[in-house]
């Protein structure tokens, strides 16, 4: 459910050049599958669901690359609005200095600055805080986007020492980010393997048919070649698949 909620949100982000690119890699996945199983490109007729299948798990794997860069751009701002409200700043400048700071570092076009631009004119519009950032938490569906309005909301209405928790928050919420990173990071060495893995039949299948052609003549143009491939391709697809749910690891 989490993955659907994350595909919704972020698809967004995905810009048309990265469509483009996703359609190019599963079209052509598509292709290479029906010449290399079937010897015929007639096939990529029947094989379009698995086309768009792969355009499905390319659109969410790009989906989820863009909420980690949120997540990495969202703690650098809750760090300068931590840091802001650090120096006497009130809570609704801490925001408009955050956005300041953050215009330096990301384009206009990133999440967090059109996030930013967003809470900044609801602000001129004498829109309360608290709500703003309750429609900031529901934009983003994001967990420690909700955590850190939630802390806000409680130290807002409890009247306490609202910057000390904050700070104490930001700094929770961002060593939870960093360790996401390192998960990240860890886990890409693995899923490159699993690129790697996964590409192995495709090359095994092309070596054969241009060193033993005469061997593999006899799996196309037959029923029984034809039967024994589209097996091979359903074990293929259903080992890619659990592979797919192996690497992808939610923290």
């Amino acid at each position: 459910m989490r993955l659907r909620r994350s595909r919704n949100c972020w698809q967004q982000d995905i810009t048309r050049k990265d469509y483009v690119w996703i359609w190019i890699k599963a079209a052509g996945i598509t292709v290479i599958t029906a010449w290399l199983y079937y010897r015929s490109f007639w096939a990529v007729l029947p094989l379009f669901p698995i086309g768009i299948w792969n355009f499905l798990m390319m659109e969410q794997e790009e989906a989820r690359k863009k909420e980690l860069e949120f997540q990495i751009q969202f703690k650098e701002a809750i760090q300068a609005v931590s840091a802001a409200l650090n120096t006497g700043y009130s809570v609704e400048n801490a925001f408009r200095e955050a956005q300041t700071e953050l215009k330096l570092i990301y384009p206009a076009d990133a999440r967090i600055s059109r996030e930013l631009l967003v809470i900044i004119r609801q602000l001129r519009m004498h829109i309360s805080i608290e709500q703003i950032l309750e429609e900031f938490a529901f934009r983003v569906q994001t967990e420690d986007v909700r955590n850190f309005v939630t802390v806000f909301a409680a130290a807002k209405k409890s009247g306490g020492n609202m910057i000390g928790i904050i700070q104490n928050t930001v700094s929770q919420i961002g060593d939870k980010i960093d360790v996401k990173r390192e998960i990240d990071t860890i886990l890409a060495s693995k899923r490159y393997e699993f690129r790697v893995m996964s590409a192995v039949p495709y090359a095994i299948i092309g070596y054969m048919s241009l060193s033993f052609p005469e061997f593999m003549d006899s799996l196309y143009g037959n029923v029984l070649g034809i039967g024994v491939m589209t097996v091979c391709l359903v074990i293929y697809m259903g080992a890619y698949y659990l592979g797919v749910r192996l690497i992808r690891i939610e923290v």
